[in-house]
């Protein structure tokens, strides 16, 4: 199946051979890519269908095992990942070391710095005990996604009666690391035995396309601080141990969480515009440059682009073993905790470039010839 209008050639750099390597700005933490990729077609003979015409693309049969040592279909994995958002996978045995090694590749093939490996979380790491895979293995680069770990710690959030707006928890995954995540892979291994559990991604494309040209041009010029505290409140009250040291990336260190980043974030692979300062990754931060009211009024309407429009949003239903691939830099996701079992999954999050915006990049309805 060929790809639909959202994935045409709007590029006319090859996906095939080295990708261009030219650093954007001089430091070691930019992208490696002097021009967005162009995917080649490598995957079209795999069953695959879009969810919606804005986000989100399934490949039904497809077993990412059967893929993992073949470069140009991972790269273009990577490229499809970038375009639609997320990707799906149904029934994967992609084991967790397999995982991981995707995780790595799926940058590392579409430009991310030398530098940026794999993310290790200050909290959801190998000291809470929860084992990745059947033979009890512990890996501090793996974040086991834990329904009672999140009821342990942010009960009033995580129930499933709990009486908070549900919509607060739309996120783009780490935004408090000065390098955060490129891709982000989850497999959920034990979904929950009653009903719910849905995670929902939202295109930050979209929402940027969605603002009008002259607050466009605002938010461009625009830096907003992520920041995440709840993690040092975790561990003043429940003693929780947190990994303080390198966390995939030189530049992410000590227990601040607190990252400043375009309000607007171009991607490297599609070179589209995103909009990126938006979400409960800022809800503890703030816009700089602004006035505090000011912050808030643009906090909460950036956000409310996310949340209130469901035409750019896609939900997924996880069955045993599903996974999903998304690209951080580009969507938000939040889960549904409308359940009452358990729920755990592995999630494997690549370290990508410093968000920086290119006045030169397009949005996405411009490059596939959607603007009016």
């Amino acid at each position: 199946m060929s790809p639909p209008a959202a994935d045409v050639d709007v590029q006319t750099a090859p996906a095939v051979g080295p990708i261009p390597t030219k650093t954007i700005g001089s430091h070691s933490s930019a992208s490696r890519l002097s021009e967005p990729l162009t995917y080649s077609g490598s995957l079209d003979s795999y069953e695959q269908f879009d969810v919606t015409g804005v986000i989100g693309r399934e490949f039904p049969n497809l077993q990412l095992s059967e893929i993992l040592n073949d470069d140009t279909k991972i790269r273009d994995l990577a490229i499809l990942v970038s375009q639609r958002g997320v990707v799906f996978f149904r029934n994967q045995d992609l084991g967790i070391d397999d995982q991981k090694v995707l995780g790595q590749r799926l940058g590392e093939l579409t430009g991310k710095p030398e530098t940026s490996k794999l993310h290790k979380h200050a909290l959801a790491n190998s000291k809470r005990g929860i084992a990745v895979d059947e033979n009890g293995k512990l890996d501090d680069e793996v974040s086991v996604i834990s329904s009672e770990q999140n009821r342990k710690y942010y009960a009033d959030r995580f129930s499933h009666v709990s009486k908070r707006i549900a919509s607060e928890g739309w996120h783009a995954d780490i935004t408090f690391e000065h390098i955060p995540s490129d891709y982000a892979i989850l497999k959920i291994v034990q979904p929950p035995t009653d009903a719910g559990g849905d995670t929902l991604w939202a295109s930050g494309y979209e929402a940027y396309d969605r603002l009008s040209p002259a607050l466009q041009k605002l938010a461009e010029s625009l830096t907003a601080t992520h920041h995440q505290p709840n993690f040092v409140k975790v561990k003043d009250t429940f003693g929780a141990e947190l990994f303080d040291d390198v966390r995939g990336a030189p530049e992410n260190t000590g227990l601040d969480f607190k990252a400043d980043h375009p309000v607007v974030r171009t991607n490297p692979v599609t070179g589209w515009k995103s909009l990126f300062g938006a979400g409960h990754q800022i809800a503890a931060g703030w816009i700089n440059g602004v006035t505090e009211r000011e912050s808030e009024i643009m906090k909460a309407y950036f956000t409310q682009l996310i949340t209130e429009n469901h035409d750019l949003q896609v939900r997924f239903r996880w069955n045993k073993n599903d996974l999903a691939i998304w690209d951080n830099r580009s969507v938000f996701h939040t889960a549904t905790n409308d359940y009452a079992s358990k729920r755990q999954g592995n999630r494997v999050v690549s370290l990508g470039e410093k968000p920086y915006f290119d006045p030169n990049s397009k949005s996405r309805r411009e490059a596939l010839g959607l603007v009016n």
